[in-house]
Order: structure tokens, then sequence, then C-alpha cells
């Protein structure tokens, strides 16, 4: 399933390929929380009959129950600021940057310090 035309560049091509039930069980779950609309939707995404996809959704449904046994609180009065602790992430750039090895500044063609 694949489409080729040709460009200025050289043939092009576009593999389109159907979706996996997984992705499909996993798009119907974010569409909807009901299970049987679950099914429909991912059946129609896989041209599959409902009754091929049923058991997936199935399973992906009782793996969301277990998953919602963990309910996060929040602790503390409803007004009080909450605490927000941000990191700073370092820079990737190296301590040496535009240095040579004897640690001289690297002069590019213009003249202008390069690694500033």
């Amino acid at each position: 399933m694949s489409e080729i035309w040709k460009t200025k560049y050289g043939p092009r091509r576009v593999r389109r390929d159907p979706p996996t039930v997984a992705e499909a069980v996993a798009a119907a779950r974010g569409l909807t929380d009901d299970v049987q609309e679950q099914i429909e939707i991912a059946a129609s995404l896989i041209d599959l009959p409902p009754e091929q996809v049923k058991p997936e959704v199935l399973k992906a449904a009782t793996a969301m129950r277990k998953e919602a046994g963990n309910t996060v609180a929040f602790v503390g009065r409803a007004g009080a600021p909450r605490t927000v602790v941000v990191e700073r992430v370092s820079s990737r750039r190296s301590p040496l940057a535009g240095k040579t090895a004897i640690g001289k500044p690297t002069v590019g063609r213009t003249g202008n310090r390069i690694g500033r």
C-alpha cells in the first residue's frame, strides 16, 4: 500500500499501513470511556468485525481498572499555595568550547571569537 510519484529529486514513496489492533484500542480508549463504544471505534479503525476486537478492548479495560486503584490525593488547605520545584537543565555546551588545546580562544575568518 504505497503511493509513488516523481519529483525533480527522484521518485518519492509514502507507506500507508493500517493501524494495529493495539493502536486502534489505544485510540478508542482515548476517545471514550464506554467499553462498547471503544469496541465499535476500534473495529471501524482497522476494518474488522467487532467480535474480533472485543477481547482486546476488554483486556485493555481490565488493565485500566487495575491502574485506577492508584489515586492521587492533594493534602493541605484548598487555598494554600502549592510548592513547585523547577530544576535547571545544564547546557550541553562543552566547557572548552571556543578554545584550542593550548587554551587560547579560536578566531574565525572575520576576526570574531568563535564559541561565544
